[in-house]
């Protein structure tokens, strides 16, 4: 498949500490059997989950922000691939995929666009090729029954995501539609207009487009929800949301309520679980908040709903190790290994 970097059993290893007495995580996930031939690869893989990155920070940039979304997943990897493999959680029903590569892409757009409109214009353009690429993968790994987890990489993969997993959850003919419900924790919808393809607006298109069926967001912050939105949102039936300022400064109900208010809102249908890292207090994004969820919240939040849902795929984006502006955290990484342990336990 274009744009995709299939990981060997050795390119695992080769991130994986391995000590005398002790099995890590990297020591018994799956790789693909055949690189060169992905589809049958992953339908011969026993594993039930497919781990994708998507290291881009193209979507962000076409939304007029700047970069650093492109740097979580190899700090993710080597994080994730050392956890210890035991009672909890073994490995051995994860295939380690590969990621993504639209670097080639970036630099050209870099080299050649001439000035911020020029720049912003082909990157929403380019937004449209990720969009095509990720979309052809997913596709791929619902309809062979398979939960793709994907590390962002910007919250413009939303689209592909919730586009794929509909198309191919509907030929498993496991939908009666090409549709699936999305619920989201997030300071912000990214329900923006469909002004071209961004990192804010990717549910609107896919709503428009027909593959989103119902959505709730959790955790918004009111500072930040622009007022044709909010107004698109409450008269909208299919659309839902709970903000921060309800849930923490009005408590007018607790955070666990309002996780099971959004599964209960879009328990029709598989739902696609979305977590977006600019909602967590302090963790380097380049929507980074000073007032946000914790991360125990988010343990939480993808514990909660991987068990109280159909799952179509887990997508967890706009993190950074490192931004434009050159600030820098390792722990960004061991974050998101955390969260993605806490959804495969959860499942188990």
């Amino acid at each position: 498949m274009q744009y995709l970097n299939v990981y060997s059993k050795q390119d695992i290893l080769s991130r994986t500490r391995i000590r005398k007495f002790e099995t890590k995580l990297g020591e018994r996930v799956l790789a693909a059997s055949d690189p060169g031939a992905v589809a049958s690869s992953i339908e011969r893989s026993p594993a039930e989950y497919v781990l994708v990155g998507i290291p881009e920070d193209i979507g962000a940039r076409a939304n007029g922000s700047q970069g650093g979304a492109s740097t979580s997943w190899q700090p993710f990897l080597d994080s994730f691939l050392n956890i210890q493999s035991n009672d909890f959680i073994e490995g051995d029903n994860i295939l380690v995929l590969g990621h993504f590569d639209f670097l080639e892409m970036q630099r050209l757009i870099e080299t050649n666009a001439h000035g911020q409109d020029e720049k912003q214009e082909a990157y929403r353009h380019a937004v449209h090729t990720i969009d095509e690429a990720v979309e052809d993968l997913v596709r791929v790994i619902t309809a062979l029954g398979k939960i793709p987890i994907v590390i962002g990489g910007g919250h413009n993969n939303s689209y592909p995501l919730i586009k794929g997993s509909a198309k191919g959850l509907h030929k498993a003919g496991l939908t009666p539609l090409a549709q699936i419900n999305c619920v989201n924790l997030d300071a912000h919808t990214d329900f923006r207009p469909a002004e071209g393809r961004h990192s804010g607006n990717g549910f609107r298109y896919a709503e428009e487009d027909g593959y989103l069926q119902k959505y709730c967001v959790v955790g918004v912050h009111e500072n930040y929800l622009q007022q044709n939105v909010w107004l698109d949102i409450v008269n909208n039936p299919f659309i839902d949301l709970i903000t921060y300022e309800d849930i923490f400064i009005l408590e007018k109900r607790n955070f666990i309520q309002a996780v099971a208010h959004a599964t209960s809102f879009t328990e029709d249908s598989y739902i696609g679980l979305e977590l977006d890292l600019d909602s967590i207090e302090s963790v380097l994004s380049a929507g980074m908040t000073p007032t946000g969820l914790t991360a125990r919240h988010a343990r939480q939040y993808v514990t909660l709903a991987a068990s109280d849902s159909k799952i179509a795929y887990l997508h967890i984006c706009e993190g950074a190790a490192t931004l434009d502006d050159g600030r820098h955290d390792p722990m960004t990484g061991k974050l998101i290994s955390y969260i993605v342990s806490d959804f495969i336990k959860a499942r188990e």
